[in-house]
């Protein structure tokens, strides 16, 4: 049996938008232009341009997601299960060849009420082969991953241990059964230079709660199952710098779920395809622009799946993000791979916005043995 599994954080896909957090960066920049005399009249246009940018960033969204045409996906930066429906209702079967149902998400413990959502083709699954299970409320002493790191920053051991949820998905295909684990782990952003080191102890116990998580639900024999980690990680040992050249920027948090556990189908790809999202920031301490593509995104498989499948065909797919991304990382000049690259874009697609988000759409084409 044969499944295209993907994984996709879709930014911030929200039924609601809190204006009065102050977090209007996409509204910002149009509305600077004109000034109101009442904040009633303000709040209405932005409203309603907010409303407009997402309908265009939304289509993009979709068009990223039929073109990747997975069976299956877990998706990130969902607010609740109402808008993960009515993004598929709305923009997603309009456009894709496949339909899909089974949606699930539960509410995590994200402050931004940002959640993990899933959804299956229709046509794939029945009553009663779908098994969901949160461990958003898993702490870090139940799972034994409390450690001197996360107590001094100030982290308990009776504190959850997941920054959002790690959803737990168990699927039947009669003689074949196939366990998600859709998370979203810890973002390396704390507004320094230092947030990766920072927020590094969290990611680490996030991934050792997987790890236990998977042991304890397949015991002895979590070798010989099938069981994928998947999702927005927000970690990677190896970005790419110029000309694609690797950079080994340390730990980043994930390394407990490749220790001699999960089996990365990525290192299988050319060394410049292994990206799902770009960062272009100043540096302070090299006082310049640093231009960074990076994995934050992965399928991770169990040692039966990847012995099942040794070089998977993955895709990632690009064409909806903003035109400030180079496509091509081994390009000497990054400006003009942005130029080289324009056609290559969904209609549209802007500068910076508007965009399908701000990372691809990971999939991964497995056979899927019995077990």
């Amino acid at each position: 049996m044969r499944l295209r599994v993907g994984t996709f954080n879709v930014e911030n896909l929200l039924t609601r938008h809190r204006f009065e957090q102050g977090g209007r960066t996409e509204t910002a920049a149009a509305m600077s232009l004109f000034h109101f005399p009442r904040a009633d009249q303000r709040d209405a246009v932005e409203r309603s341009l907010a409303v407009a940018l997402e309908d265009d960033k939304r289509q993009m969204t979709a068009l990223a997601m039929a073109e990747a045409q997975a069976d299956l996906w877990m998706l990130q930066e969902v607010d609740s299960l109402a808008s993960l429906q009515a993004f598929f209702a709305n923009y997603v079967h309009r456009i894709a060849d496949h339909r899909y149902g089974h949606f699930t998400l539960i509410d995590g413990n994200d402050r931004r009420n940002i959640d993990i959502g899933f959804a299956a083709r229709r046509d794939l699954l029945g009553p009663g082969q779908v098994t969901v299970r949160s461990h958003k409320d898993l702490t870090f002493a139940e799972a034994g991953v409390h450690d001197h790191d996360l107590a001094s920053l100030g982290i308990g051991p009776h504190a959850k241990v997941f920054a959002r949820d790690c959803l737990e998905v168990e699927l039947s295909f009669g003689g074949r059964r196939l366990t998600l684990f859709g998370c979203h782990f810890k973002s390396m952003n704390n507004g320094r230079e230092d947030g990766r080191q920072m927020t590094l102890p969290v990611r680490r116990a996030e991934a050792r709660a997987v790890k236990w998580l998977v042991r304890q639900r397949f015991g002895g024999g979590w070798r010989e199952t099938n069981w994928i980690v998947l999702g927005d990680l927000n970690g990677y040992r190896y970005g790419l710098g110029p000309r694609a050249e690797p950079v080994d920027e340390g730990p980043s948090g994930i390394e407990p779920l490749l220790d001699d556990f999960a089996r990365d189908p990525m290192e299988t790809l050319p060394v410049h395809e292994r990206w799902t999202h770009f960062r272009r920031y100043w540096s302070e301490t090299l006082d310049r622009l640093v231009d960074s593509h990076m994995p934050l995104d992965h399928i991770l498989l169990s040692p039966a799946l990847a012995a099942a499948n040794p070089k998977p065909a993955m895709q990632m797919i690009r064409r909806g993000l903003p035109y400030r991304v180079p496509l091509d990382p081994r390009a000497p000049d990054r400006s003009m791979a942005r130029l080289a690259t324009c056609a290559d874009r969904y209609p549209r697609v802007g500068w910076d916005r508007p965009k399908a988000s701000d990372h691809c759409p990971l999939t991964i084409d497995l056979e899927i043995p019995e077990g």
